[in-house]
């Protein structure tokens, strides 16, 4: 309307996006700086369900390794590498570590395990790790083991009529299996070291958001709601984003919901919920 809302800063380059590895490779095709102060690496760049009609009409994870701006994997030694430098010469304090889908999802978990325990070997950052709901829940605990500090499993959209046409592969999880998942989660990363995204915009109706931030709240689960921003050469690459009015609404009654649940991202140690730059749910934090 006219009028200014809030200053936005823009982080200035990384010094350690200038540096490459000894073999050659530049260390932001290994990891990227994320907001101001997280180092962000997707390990596994390649997902079982990209060419396949269970994909996430939403995400973008093989067009960057089309486009070489990165690499298919990350070594343990390289994310080190990559996050030593980041933290001397830059603002880095904490570290997020996605993936995608091995064919065999237990190969998902021992990466980000190894790579977990060789970071925390080398540097004294909290770790932050995304996964799918592993089918066998004893994963969580090697992730626990291995330095992880907080963890993301994302369901990114409560009515599942809507999730099965935008991510069917998150449908071949029931609702009970997430529940399950996120109650073991909280269980061994504690209270506030557990998310999932919930993305807005894909068709859903309010309530079913509302339904599902309460119910995580409840669990002790922070829901990190973000609007869709569409990904050019996605499915979903020429939607627009969500009504401005929508995302303030359920922002603000996210927020009322957090705080009744004693949540708040100034509490997650690692991660998209303290990093905060893909959501605007802080800004509306009671207190």
């Amino acid at each position: 309307n006219g009028y200014p809302v809030k200053a936005v800063l823009k982080p200035p380059s990384p010094h350690f996006y200038t540096l490459k590895t000894a073999d050659g490779i530049p260390y932001k095709k290994i990891a990227l700086l994320h907001g101001s102060s997280c180092l962000a690496s997707t390990v596994l760049q390649k997902c079982i369900y990209w060419n396949t009609p269970g994909k996430c009409t939403f995400c973008g994870i093989e067009i960057s390794l089309q486009s070489n701006a990165t690499i298919a994997e990350k070594t343990p030694q390289q994310l080190l590498e990559v996050a030593q430098a980041a933290s001397q010469l830059d603002t880095i304090s904490h570290i997020t570590l996605t993936t995608g889908s091995h064919p065999d999802s237990s190969l998902d978990v021992e990466h980000l395990a190894s790579c977990c325990t060789c970071l925390k070997n080398g540097i004294d950052l909290p770790i932050h790790v995304q996964l799918m709901p592993p089918r066998d829940l004893n994963r969580l605990e090697l992730l626990k083991q291995s330095g992880a500090d907080t963890i993301g499993i994302h369901i990114e959209n409560f009515d599942f009529t809507v999730l099965n046409k935008v991510a069917p592969c998150k449908t071949s999880y029931s609702l009970q299996h997430y529940i399950t998942t996120w109650t073991e989660a909280v269980r061994l990363f504690g209270t506030n070291q557990v998310s999932s995204f919930i993305i807005l915009g894909l068709g859903e109706e309010a309530q079913s958001v509302l339904d599902g931030v309460a119910l995580l709240c409840e669990m002790g689960v922070y829901p990190f709601i973000v609007p869709l921003r569409p990904i050019p050469g996605t499915p979903l690459g020429v939607n627009s984003p969500p009504d401005p009015d929508y995302m303030i609404s359920i922002y603000q009654q996210a927020a009322i919901l957090l705080h009744e649940n004693g949540l708040s991202w100034k509490n997650s140690r690692a991660g998209c919920v303290r990093c905060g730059a893909c959501s605007a749910l802080p800004d509306f934090e009671q207190g």
